[in-house]
Order: C-alpha cells, then sequence, then structure tokens
C-alpha cells in the first residue's frame, strides 16, 4: 500500500518567541517492510539553518533554528511510503522460547545482538517496578514460545485497559497507568516495552502513524488520522517483530513507521527550547494518511 503522510503541528503563543531551537523525528526512515520515496519539512517562518543527521538508532532527524520574533510556528512534514505486510515474516520465524531469546541475548556477540541489549535497559520513561514485574509473569509461562507469550501480552493489555484521551500526559508514571488501567498508545506501548525487559528480553518503541478507515457512507475528515505508537520484539536470529497493542493486532499495511528508540523521549516528533513567547501557548496538530 502506497501513502502520502502529512503532519502538520502548530504552536501559537500568547507573545513573541525571539529565538527557538528545534528537534524533529518527522522525516520517514526505510526498513524492510516499508520504503520512503519523499519526506521533507516545511517551515514557518522560515528557520536560519536546517541540518538533517542520523541519530544512534538510525532514524532521520532534523534540527532547525529561528532567530527572528515570531508569535506562530508551523512545521510541516510530507512523506511518500509503500508499506508492505509484515504477517508473513511472522509466520514464517522458527519458533524459540522465551528463556531462549534471554539466553541469546546474555550470551551471543554478533552484532545485531549486541545492538538489540541497547533495549533491555531501563530508560527514560520505562522503569523497572514491582507492579509491572506482577503484570507481566502470566504471559511468561515455562518453555512457552517467545512470540506466543509476546502475543498473549499484547491481547492482555488491549483487554484489560481502556483507550482514554487526556486521562495521561506522556509524564504519567506506568505505576499510574497500571492503577486506572486507563491510557493512550503510548502508555500500552511503554508498559509492554517495561514488561518485556523487565523479562530479560529486548523490546523498543515506535513511533509512526495509523491509516484511519471512516464508518461505511461516511466521508474521511481531513486531519483526522493521527499519529500512533507500538513496540517491537527482538527474535534471536531472526529480528525484530512489531505488535499494536492499542488494537490488539500485528502491523501490517495501515501502520507507518516514523522513528525508533529506547522510548518516547528519544522519537518525540517535535521538541525544543523557546525564549519568550509568554505564558500561554496553544498547540494544533494534524495528519493525513492518504493512499496513493
Amino acid at each position: 500500500m502506497r501513502y502520502r503522510v502529512t503532519h502538520s503541528t502548530k504552536y501559537s503563543y500568547s507573545k513573541d518567541v525571539s529565538l527557538c531551537h528545534n528537534v524533529a523525528h518527522l522525516l520517514l526512515r526505510n526498513t524492510p517492510q516499508q520504503t520512503c520515496y519523499l519526506s521533507e519539512l516545511q517551515i514557518t517562518p522560515l528557520p536560519a539553518n536546517v541540518n538533517e543527521w542520523q541519530d544512534l538508532f538510525g532514524n532521520r532527524q532534523a534540527s532547525f533554528s529561528i532567530q527572528k520574533p515570531h508569535d506562530e510556528l508551523t512545521v510541516t512534514s510530507i512523506s511518500e511510503v509503500e508499506v508492505v505486510s509484515m504477517k508473513s515474516l511472522f509466520d514464517g520465524i522458527y519458533p524459540v522460547s522465551w528463556e531462549q531469546a534471554v539466553n541469546h541475548l546474555q550470551t551471543n556477540d554478533n552484532a545485531e545482538t549486541v545492538d538489540a541489549r541497547l533495549y533491555t535497559l531501563e530508560s527514560g520513561f520505562i522503569e523497572f517496578q514491582a507492579e509491572v514485574a506482577s503484570y507481566s509473569e502470566p504471559s511468561f509461562t515455562y518453555g512457552r514460545p517467545l512470540l506466543d507469550a509476546v502475543e498473549d501480552l499484547m491481547h492482555r493489555i488491549h483487554v484489560d485497559f481502556t483507550y482514554e484521551p487526556g486521562f495521561t500526559t506522556i509524564a504519567t508514571p506506568l505505576r499510574e497507568v497500571l492503577q486506572h488501567k486507563k491510557g493512550v498508545c503510548q502508555d500500552f506501548a511503554h508498559l509492554a516495552i517495561a514488561c518485556l525487559r523487565m523479562q530479560g528480553l529486548a523490546a523498543r518503541y515506535i513511533s509512526g502513524y495509523l491509516e484511519t478507515i471512516p464508518p461505511e457512507g461516511n466521508e474521511k475528515l481531513r486531519g483526522a488520522d493521527a499519529s500512533h505508537a507500538w513496540f517491537s520484539v527482538y527474535v534471536p536470529n531472526q529480528g525484530w517483530v512489531d505488535f499494536d497493542p492499542t488494537n490488539a493486532q500485528l502491523p501490517a499495511e495501515q501502520h507507518i513507521t516514523a522513528a525508533w528508540g529506547r522510548d518516547y523521549s528519544d522519537v518525540a516528533p517535535l521538541k525544543g527550547i523557546v525564549f519568550g513567547g509568554g505564558e500561554e501557548h496553544k498547540l494544533d496538530v494534524a495528519v493525513d494518511v492518504e493512499r496513493i
């Protein structure tokens, strides 16, 4: 499936910003399931400079500075990308138990495994807690195949937790998400990653987009799509396999990858610092995922 993805972020400030520096993860990357043909940024007002490089995780990252007074900032990314399903890849994976996967991560020294170890550790939004370990344990019974255990964890999160936008912020700790059983896609991805890492497995956070299909007979609304988050687990000698706990499914053609990292903080779509701007600002985000 081929898509055009438009992601527009607009900040409106109560007073002029005299200077801002920003970093964006809005340029889509290539993956084994995804080919990016075009990805560009449009920034208003025009920045003094724009620099692009590849970060530690292989993502395309861009930085820019605006050095003149402004009370609005608009950053729009436009990408064209083709995505193929990875379900057939899932079917062809040789079954390995989750304990074997843990042992492989601890003892094998090939480059891919060493790189995967980065995703076994605590990180900014992934804190190892007793509550998380207790929640994960029912899925990881003795000798259970790795992907079977991860799929079970995904379905449990989908059933046990309510999707409720606005209930949490990105800074809400996992213990509160577990306590209230509510959150959004970032929370569910972080919870699954914490569960996997506490078992000794490698799991990474995926930032991207999900095409939404309107009800039959209804016209699709402009800007109604959304950024999305899911997770991926490392399978020894096979690679990474994605899971979407928000929708209880293996990502296929409708999931578009932007970037991946240890957690949200590594791949936030846009972050930075501003000088001035007053005490209030308004944020508007619109996303369109259009089939082409």
